[in-house]
C-alpha cells in the first residue's frame, strides 16, 4: 500500500511512521526545508528560540512511535517534568503557581478564597468524567457515523457540554481569579474558553494525570529524534517541495502534484493542514462535496499569534519557566480578539523562558525568552507591517514593568512573528 503524508508537523510525522508500522511504504512531503512545523526551533548568535509549542502533557504519546519500532526514547529525546507547570500573575501583583502537588494548589487557593477548596477538589473530580469519555474513550475513535455521534449525545449532556469552559468552571469557583486560572486552557489551542465547550475541560485533569513536560534542546529535538527513526525506517523524506494539487480520477484519490511540477501516485493521502485550505487550494472544487463548502462558510477560525523571540545580557533567574501574566479585564479582552477582531492595549501574555530549565538554550551568561500574545486572526484586516512594532513595543513595557526589571537595555537579541507568518 502506497501511502502519502502531506506536511511534516507532528501529526503529519506522527501519521507517516503510525503508517510504516501497518507496513505501508510511506512518503512524507514537507514544504520547508527542514521538518516540524511550528515545533521548528530558530537560532540567532548562540540563542535557541523555539518556534512554537513549548508545552508537553501527554508524553507517552510521544514515546508510543519509538515503541511501534520497539526502539528505546532515551535513545532519541530527553524529556524533562516540571516542577511548576504555569505561574500566574495579576495586575495586582498576586502570584500563584499551578503545578501537580495537590497541597500546594488548595493552600494557595484557600489565601484566595477558603470557599473555592471544595469547588475546587470537585471540579478536578468533574473533569475526570470528561477525560474518562473525551479523552480515553473517544479520542482515537472517528466520528464519521452519524449514528455512532447520535449514541454519544447523552453522555456527552450528562458532562455538561452544552456549557462553555469559563461556564463549568465558574458552576464551582467564585473568585474570579481562581476562575481565569482554571478556565484558560483552551487558549493553549487557540480557542476562547468563554465559548469553547466544556468538553475541554479535559485538558485540566491531562495534565493531572501526566504533568507538564519540556523537551531538552527545544521541540525541534522531539522532531530530530523522529526524523532519524524515519530514516531508520525507510520512510522517503522530501523536504522544500510544496504539494500544489491533489488529484482525483473520479471520486478516488491517485497522486500528488509538487511545485516542480514531479507526480507521485499513492493509494492513500494523509493532510496535516487545515481542511478548508485543502479543498480552496489544494482540490478541484468541482469535484468535492458541495456539502463541506456550505459547512466551510460557517467555519469559525482560532484567534492569531503575536510571537515576540529575544535574548538578554542578563540572567532573570526568579522568572519561571512557563508564566502566564492576565491583563485587568478577561472576557472582554477575550472578545475584542476574538468577536470585535481588534487590538487593544490591556494584554494578557504567556512568556516561555526555556533557560531557567535548559541552560544550553543560550550562551553563557544570557538567558532566553519567547512571550505570546493572542491577538486577532486576519479576518482583523490588521496590518502588521505597521501594527508589529507598536505591539513589540507594549509587550516590552509590560514586562518590564511587572516581571523583567530594566528589560530594554538588556536585550542583545531579537524578533518577532504575527498572524501572517502563521
Amino acid at each position: 500500500m502506497k501511502s502519502i503524508v502531506i506536511g511534516a508537523g507532528f501529526g503529519g510525522i506522527a501519521a507517516a511512521l503510525r503508517l510504516k508500522a501497518k507496513n505501508h511504504d510511506v512518503t512524507i512531503i514537507e514544504k520547508q526545508n527542514d521538518l516540524g512545523g511550528r515545533a521548528r526551533v530558530f537560532k540567532k548568535n548562540g540563542f535557541i528560540f523555539d518556534g512554537g509549542p513549548t508545552v508537553i502533557t501527554a508524553p507517552y504519546l510521544i514515546y508510543e512511535l519509538f515503541d511501534l519500532f520497539n526502539k528505546k526514547p532515551e535513545d532519541y529525546i530527553t524529556i524533562k517534568p516540571l516542577d511548576v507547570w504555569y505561574r500566574f500573575l495579576f495586575e495586582d501583583g498576586m502570584q500563584f503557581d499551578y503545578s501537580g502537588n495537590e497541597s500546594l494548589m488548595k493552600n494557595q487557593i484557600e489565601r484566595i478564597s477558603k470557599e473555592d477548596v471544595q469547588g475546587y477538589i470537585d471540579l478536578v473530580k468533574f473533569t475526570k468524567k470528561i477525560f474518562d469519555k473525551g479523552f480515553s474513550e473517544l479520542a482515537d475513535v472517528p466520528f464519521d457515523k452519524p449514528f455512532f455521534m447520535m449514541k454519544q449525545f447523552p453522555s456527552l449532556i450528562n458532562l455538561k457540554s452544552y456549557k462553555s469552559v469559563y461556564s463549568l468552571v465558574a458552576s464551582y469557583i467564585k473568585n474570579e481569579k481562581i476562575r481565569r486560572i482554571l478556565s484558560m486552557h483552551p487558549l493553549l489551542v487557540g480557542g476562547n474558553p468563554f465559548t469553547t465547550t466544556s468538553i475541554y475541560g479535559l485538558i485540566l485533569y491531562l495534565e493531572k494525570k501526566w504533568g507538564i513536560h519540556y523537551s531538552m534542546g527545544g521541540t525541534a529535538k522531539i522532531i530530530e529524534g523522529l526524523e532519524k527513526l524515519m530514516n531508520e525506517q525507510n520512510i522517503k523524506i522530501i523536504k522544500g517541495a510544496e504539494v500544489t494539487n491533489i488529484n482525483l480520477s473520479g471520486k478516488k484519490i491517485k497522486s500528488v502534484k509538487l511545485t516542480n511540477q514531479k507526480e507521485i501516485d499513492a493509494d492513500n493521502i494523509i493532510c496535516n493542514a487545515d481542511p478548508p485550505a485543502v479543498y480552496e487550494k489544494l482540490l478541484d472544487n468541482k469535484k468535492v462535496n458541495y456539502i463541506f463548502n456550505w459547512k466551510k462558510n460557517r467555519m469559525e477560525y482560532s484567534m492569531g499569534l503575536f510571537v515576540y523571540y529575544f535574548g538578554t545580557k542578563k540572567i532573570y533567574k526568579d522568572v519561571a519557566h512557563h508564566t502566564i501574566k492576565f491583563g485587568n479585564k478577561y472576557k472582554e479582552h477575550l472578545d475584542d480578539i476574538f468577536e470585535n477582531k481588534k487590538l487593544n492595549e490591556d494584554i494578557s501574555y504567556y512568556l516561555h523562558r526555556p533557560s531557567a530549565t535548559d541552560k544550553s538554550m543560550a550562551p553563557d551568561g544570557n538567558d532566553c525568552f519567547y512571550v505570546l500574545v493572542p491577538v486577532p486572526n486576519n479576518q482583523s484586516g490588521i496590518n502588521w507591517s505597521v501594527e508589529g512594532d507598536n505591539i513589540k513595543n507594549l509587550i516590552i513595557d509590560k514586562m518590564e514593568k511587572n516581571l523583567l526589571p530594566n528589560l530594554k537595555e538588556n536585550i542583545i537579541e531579537d524578533f518577532y512573528l504575527t498572524p501572517d507568518y502563521f
